[in-house]
Formats: structure tokens, C-alpha cells, sequence
């Protein structure tokens, strides 16, 4: 539900929200930044505030990497200056009085968007896409694992013997989901009353694991309720004494857990689709047939931000649901995108090669990056593949590291 700056002070002055995480979105996708007794925040740091520009300079266990311009010991590690984005502003139910805002970062001395910050880097490919009249709808699925051990008993453990939430795989399973819901009902009806709105959870394809979708919306509302609903998950199970992962291949036994990103552009002057066209073929106008031939001849780069770690590559595996191949096909879940709501104004491709590893903002920027590409250059689409592309050997193939 929509909650704006007003009713945060008036909550404030009430005593219903005492602190607000005010957070920046790191490369790694995570959510960092400070918890603002809520008094202050209403009065001075809703216009601004800082952090240690080493959170953009990062690996994944904070340490600081050598090599940066923009960050390092040579430059002494200075400020960035974090700009509240009112409209992200929203209370958490899962934590007992707090609100949260995502943050723009901006250069601490000239206050402009620091342009490597993920947030940044997809709303310049959001305001090209603009240029040329259009908007970006998104959704992405998220998939992880859940344990019954605490994320401390699990660390003390060495990450060994972990027990999963179930013994067997629990795909679409009424049953042993319902065994899960003390996180799921939580995780569902929190980010609902936080103003994301919920779909459905289910279970997935491998012992213990999970998925999460949310409604299709704005590609920058969505990457950030991406963020959210990660950090949420985590927060919600080790409040319930549990863990989860979204690692992209937790074990080699196992399914991988996916990110698949749903897309499709609108026309900005009257909000129609841009990809349906009545007589194309299988409904696709001309410009989607350019933007998903941009996918596919870009997949290469773009697999970077698709899959950004080493454990990224173990999830590609024949017969697993994580694709091998770019090829696209129509309602095929072996082939890398697959066409969805064929001969509708739902239609949209489905981009299945990303991990739930990857952080949203740049995976929307690359993909958008790549479809403009397609759409600039007039690429021409490839026919679509028919049967099992993990049959596919020579070509096609998604990078393997």
C-alpha cells in the first residue's frame, strides 16, 4: 500500500515508527545504509545523508577491492552522499516499528548521480528507452533454499550438513508447503502490507526450495522491490530461527535457483503494448522481434550481469530447467527466453538464463541495453526453436564461465 512522507511524520509523532532504514542498493544487490531514529530522519536526513564510498568498491564480505578510481586508499575513502527516494518510502510489518526508503547515491562534492551505482545505471537505461517512447515493464521470479537452521548455527557448522525444509522436491506441493508457511505466510503478507504487491509463492523444483512472484510493474519499481524482497526473506526466516540462500547452485544434487525476468516495453503516449501486434507472428509486433534479437545477439555480455559469480555457472546444467542455450522458443522452459502470452496484449519474453544470485538493477540495465540494441539496429529475429535446446551442442550456447 502507497505511504507517503505525511503519514511517516504522523506515525512518528504517534509513536508507531521509531526507526527508518534509509539504504543504498551496493553492486552485489544488497541492501546497506543506516537506521535513523525516526525523529531525526522526519526533521533532517529525509533530504540527505552519507556513507563510505568503499560500499560501491566491495566484494561479498566487505572487504575493500584494490584497482577502483573512484574508490580506494589512494583517494582516502571519502563520502557519497545518500539521497532518499521519497517514493520508495514504506513501512516493514516484519520489524517492529521501521520504515525504509531506498536511497540515490550521489557524488559527495558535486551531488550528481554517481553513474556506476546500480540505481543509476538503470535509470539511464530507462531514460534512453524514454527517448525513444517507451517504458519498461518487468517482473522478476526469485527463487532460494530453506533450512531450520539459523543462519549462526549454519556458519558454526561450516555450512555442512545443512537440513532442508523438506526431504523431497516440493514443486507445486500443497502439502509440504504448508509445512513452510510460518516463513512463507510471513514473507507473503509482509511485502504485501509494504506495498509490494504479492502474487503467489509455491514450491519449486528440488527438495526445500521456494519462490516468490510479485506483480509485473515499472522495471526501477521493480528492482527495487527485488532488493527488498532478498533482504526481507533473510530477515523474516532468522526471525522465524531459519536460512535461506539464494545462491545460484547451493548444492550440485540440487535444482539451481533462478532469477527469470519477464519483460515487455509500453508505448509511453497511451500505455499500450509495444510488443503485441494482432497479425504478427505468434502476436509479436516488429519492435519486440528487434528487442529480443538484441537479447540474443548480446547474450554473451549480458551473462555477465546474469550471472556475476563462479557458483552463477554451476546452475547451467542440461535437464536441470536452468537453460544451456540462447535460443527462443514459444512456452519452452529448456530454451534461454521463452515467449509467453503468445497472441495477447500479455505477451512479453521471459529471460531464463539469470540466477537469483544477480543484482536486479544491473541485470534490467543490461537487458534493456541489449533489447534497444536490437531495436536501433533492426536485428532480425532468428526463427524460434522447437523441441529440447539442451540438445543444442554448437551454437547458441551461454557462456559456462
Amino acid at each position: 500500500m502507497a505511504y507517503n512522507f505525511n503519514e511517516l511524520k504522523k506515525d512518528v509523532v504517534e509513536g508507531r515508527i521509531d526507526t527508518v532504514l534509509a539504504c543504498l542498493v551496493d553492486m552485489q544487490g544488497r541492501l546497506m545504509g543506516k537506521r535513523f531514529h525516526a525523529q531525526f530522519f522526519v526533521d533532517h536526513a529525509y533530504q540527505e545523508s552519507h556513507s563510505c564510498n568503499y560500499l560501491l568498491a566491495t566484494d561479498m564480505e566487505m572487504e575493500p577491492v584494490p584497482g577502483f578510481e573512484a574508490s580506494s586508499w589512494t583517494r582516502g575513502y571519502g563520502d557519497y552522499t545518500m539521497k532518499p527516494d521519497l517514493s520508495t518510502l514504506r513501512r516493514l510489518p516484519w520489524l517492529e516499528g521501521t520504515a525504509m526508503v531506498i536511497c540515490d547515491v550521489l557524488d559527495h562534492q558535486t551531488h550528481l548521480e554517481v553513474l556506476h551505482s546500480p540505481r543509476a545505471m538503470l535509470k539511464k537505461q530507462i531514460a534512453r528507452l524514454g527517448k525513444l517512447g517507451f517504458k519498461a515493464c518487468m517482473a522478476s521470479e526469485l527463487e532460494f533454499f530453506l533450512f531450520h537452521q539459523t543462519f549462526e548455527s549454519a556458519r558454526a557448522a561450516d555450512y555442512r550438513n545443512l537440513a532442508l525444509s523438506s526431504a523431497y522436491n516440493e514443486d507445486y506441493h500443497i502439502l509440504q508447503t504448508t509445512k513452510d508457511e510460518d516463513v512463507m505466510r510471513a514473507l507473503r503478507n509482509g511485502l504485501q502490507d509494504a506495498g509490494i504487491a504479492v502474487e503467489n509463492s509455491k514450491g519449486e523444483a528440488s527438495a526445500g526450495q521456494q519462490e516468490i512472484n510479485v506483480r509485473y510493474t515499472d522495471a526501477l519499481t521493480m528492482a527495487d522491490n527485488h532488493v527488498i524482497i532478498k533482504n526481507a526473506a533473510k530477515e523474516i526466516a532468522w526471525s522465524k530461527g531459519k536460512s535461506l540462500t539464494f545462491l545460484a547452485k547451493w548444492h550440485n544434487q540440487a535444482a539451481g535457483s533462478s532469477c527469470h525476468i519477464h519483460q515487455s516495453l509500453r508505448m509511453l503516449k497511451n500505455g499500450t503494448s509495444a510488443f503485441f501486434d494482432k497479425k504478427g507472428e505468434h502476436g509479436m509486433s516488429r519492435l519486440m522481434s528487434h528487442y529480443v534479437a538484441g537479447l540474443i545477439a548480446h547474450t554473451d555480455e549480458i551473462t555477465y550481469f546474469l550471472a556475476p559469480y563462479i557458483n552463477s555457472y554451476k546452475r547451467y546444467v542440461a535437464g536441470t530447467f536452468a537453460p544451456t542455450s540462447s535460443v527462443w522458443s514459444i512456452d519452452n522452459r529448456t530454451s534461454g527466453y521463452r515467449l509467453c502470452g503468445a497472441n495477447t496484449e500479455a505477451i512479453r519474453i521471459e529471460c531464463r538464463i539469470g540466477g537469483a544470485d544477480l543484482n536486479p538493477h544491473l541485470a534490467m540495465a543490461a537487458l534493456l541495453a541489449a533489447g534497444m540494441s536490437g531495436i536501433s539496429n533492426e536485428l532480425e529475429l532468428e526463427p524460434d526453436f522447437a523441441g529440447d535446446a539442451y540438445e543444442i551442442t554448437e551454437r547458441s550456447q551461454i557462456p559456462r564461465t
